[in-house]
């Protein structure tokens, strides 16, 4: 292997690279990228007994994809809404709710929905009261930790997006949520 800035690659380092260059897929239209052909080295009890950590390392691990990112809502699904074309579809008011409760209330609903087939969702979280509340505690705490939860790992394989509510479904205290299709059971 080449020797970069007065380093050569130990065995590990090329083990390594021979594990990478058999995982990647080839452009299109090229032809895939053969490894280096390397002599397996003679290794000694010892040294294999040394090095069992790192062939460990080299194994790759399982890769969960990652779902799309979150998408507004379309424009003519807004237009919809706001011309009362199109109506929500089921809706979830977290009103007086602690953050524990909302949370579990909010996944729970988002997988019933989705589950039934809903597309379009209504989350009321409220908008806060103005100032300060009691013993420090902030007003507004749900409204602003919502969008957070639905960009969670556990939330996200639910939802396509979401945005701020229209003043008739409550503004900024609410929020319009799409659902991703639910994924049918295979055979």
């Amino acid at each position: 292997m080449r020797v970069r800035r007065g380093r050569t690659l130990s065995e590990a380092d090329l083990a390594l690279w021979r594990q990478v260059a058999r995982s990647v897929k080839p452009l299109p239209g090229r032809s895939p990228v053969e490894p280096d052909p390397v002599a397996p080295p003679v290794v000694s009890a010892v040294e294999e007994a040394r090095t069992a950590p790192v062939a460990a390392a080299v194994r790759p691990a399982s890769i969960k994809p990652t779902p799309p990112p979150l998408a507004p809502l379309e424009n003519r699904l807004r237009t919809q809404l706001r011309r009362g074309q199109q109506s929500v579809e089921a809706v979830i008011d977290l009103h007086g709710m602690r953050q524990d409760e909302a949370h579990l209330a909010l996944r729970d609903f988002l997988r019933r929905e989705q589950g039934r087939g809903t597309r379009l969702a209504l989350i009321v979280t409220g908008k806060g009261g103005a100032g300060v509340g009691l013993f420090g505690d902030e007003r507004g705490v749900l409204r602003r930790v919502v969008p957070h939860w639905l960009r969670l790992p556990d939330l996200r394989p639910l939802v396509v997006g979401f945005e701020e509510a229209q003043a008739r479904h409550g503004g900024s205290g609410a929020l319009y949520v799409r659902l991703r299709r639910a994924r049918e059971a295979g055979p």
